[in-house]
């Protein structure tokens, strides 16, 4: 499975191994637009994508596409909140629950909860968030493990 919790880089992967970005921040879709969700990810040919689809007042709408493993972080200024449009999302909780959506369910973690975000096989999300949460995000050791 592709960790995207990597030592090497402290911060969100922001190229894939062909050198494409791996998110987006500027919305791909102006207001008053309608947005074909099935087109935007069939699109990505990426293992990991996160791009802005909309904004709405100080929140947008992301799609992520993705199959691995995100690393361990939290959001200090926003909640999240998760919608499978195709695959399987798992959702690990530091207090050790894992959430496993499917297509059609969501799920919201509130601000400052430690999460990581794993897909087994290619899985779609949307994530609805205040606009400045994907690069506001505080990123965390494994619960529990610590460096020596």
């Amino acid at each position: 499975m592709t960790d995207y919790r990597t030592e090497a880089i402290p911060q969100v992967p922001t190229k894939t191994s062909q050198g494409q970005a791996t998110h987006d921040e500027a919305p791909a879709f102006a207001q008053l637009q309608t947005m074909n969700l099935t087109q935007a990810a069939a699109a990505v040919d990426a293992v990991y994508k996160n791009f802005v689809l909309s904004t709405v007042n100080d929140h947008c709408v992301r799609m992520a596409v993705m199959q691995g493993e995100y690393r361990w972080h939290q959001h200090p200024h926003s909640d999240e909140c998760f919608l499978v449009l195709q695959g399987e999302l798992e959702i690990d909780l530091a207090d050790g629950r894992t959430i496993v959506l499917r297509p059609g369910e969501a799920f919201t973690i509130p601000t400052g909860v430690v999460h990581r975000t794993r897909a087994r096989e290619r899985t779609v999300n949307l994530c609805f968030e205040n606009v400045g949460a994907y690069t506001d995000v505080v990123f965390v050791e494994e619960p529990g493990t610590s460096k020596s």
